[in-house]
């Protein structure tokens, strides 16, 4: 990312996110019915037809394994010649699913089929029928079809391209559900629901909201994550219905987020600054040579001659002043502040740090 789009992206966020953080949500967006969630599912599978990109046989000793106990299922004995299966067209994948909450036998699911062994190129396969299981190891669905990488590669004697992951793939409703995972919604005299952020103050407002739409102490906010609501005898799926569509505003926590890998940085709209003053700059020289050819007159006995040229550059970034900013700066300030002495993402990274360090800025500075 250059200095001008960061600098952009930067001033975008300052100048939104505040607008944001007084705006109200449903609660459907911030919070979930606790017991109403996906489980994971996996399985292991083989993946056939591909155009000589599978495993090796001879050292996937789990894929060759896999390979004859499937054929013997189906009829064919090849243990005897087992050591000379030489294919590549087959490759030992393994298969996860998410089964969603609610989930009938006969719904469609799709799956992700990622290479095992040391294939180099799912694409064109096709996945023979797998059964997945879940992590009480009982059978949940089965999954079997044409897998799709939507990776591209081309290579030559002198350079190779590639986008995506070829080793990687996914079947469209390439699941079919066999079990269900039985959950008695309807029957619950209370439902709690859970803040995807965890948030006193939020969590107190959507108990408030609740009881605003359904009148006395049916919500109650029990921890910051937790609102508990009584259903009093109604329909559980209306009630829900309801709920969801109730408008909270949600509290935010000052918070500054660093990612230092790509130095992407991310800022609350609570964040604050105290009184402090900022100089940014470095010491560049640049030493640069342009030597010259010096050629000699005509019919002289003159020789042709290299002529050294020096150019020496130094930058000590005077135009970047001494910045101060005021006591209890917002966000868009500190932003707009640091972007007028040209501090680029990398440096800001720097003087976060820094005035955390120096005990002024008022949030929570988080580096990953």
């Amino acid at each position: 990312m250059g200095f001008r789009s960061a600098k952009a992206v930067m001033l975008a966020l300052a100048l939104l996110l505040p607008g944001v953080a007084g705006a109200q949500v449903r609660i459907k967006d911030i919070a979930d019915i606790e017991g109403v969630r996906d489980n994971q599912l996996v399985g292991y599978g083989l993946v056939v037809g591909l155009p000589g990109t599978g495993d090796r046989l001879r050292s996937a000793v789990f894929t060759r394994q896999s390979l004859v106990g499937m054929l013997e299922r189906l009829g064919v004995n090849t243990r005897d010649q087992e050591r000379q299966l030489d294919t590549r067209n087959v490759a030992a994948v393994m298969v996860t699913a998410n089964l969603p909450a609610f989930a009938r036998p006969g719904s469609r699911i799709d799956v992700a089929v990622s290479s095992l062994g040391d294939a180099s190129n799912l694409t064109g396969g096709t996945l023979l029928v797998t059964p997945l299981l879940g992590a009480d190891g009982e059978v949940y669905a089965v999954s079997q079809g044409a897998v799709a990488t939507g990776a591209i590669g081309a290579r030559g004697q002198g350079a190779s391209v590639q986008r995506g992951v070829p080793t990687s793939a996914r079947i469209a409703s390439g699941g079919v559900v066999e079990r269900e995972i039985p959950f008695d919604l309807a029957g619950r005299d209370r439902v709690r629901l859970s803040l995807r952020n965890p948030d006193l103050t939020t969590a107190r407002r959507m108990a408030n909201a609740i009881n605003r739409a359904l009148g006395g102490g049916a919500a109650t906010a029990t921890d910051p994550r937790t609102v508990v609501v009584v259903t009093g005898g109604r329909d559980v799926a209306t009630l829900l219905t309801d709920i969801e569509q109730l408008r909270v505003e949600p509290d935010q926590a000052a918070r500054v987020i660093i990612e230092e890998a790509s130095g992407t940085i991310v800022m609350g709209a609570n964040v604050r600054v105290s009184q402090v003053a900022i100089a940014q700059g470095n010491l560049t020289i640049r030493v640069t040579e342009t030597p010259q050819v010096s050629q000699p007159g005509p019919l002289s006995n003159g020789q042709t001659q290299v002529v050294p040229r020096t150019g020496i550059e130094v930058d000590d970034q005077r135009e970047r002043r001494l910045g101060i900013l005021p006591r209890s700066v917002t966000l868009e300030e500190l932003v707009r502040g640091l972007n007028s002495l040209g501090v680029g993402p990398r440096d800001l990274i720097t003087i976060l740090q820094s005035i955390k360090a120096a005990g002024a800025l008022q949030a929570e500075l988080e580096v990953r």
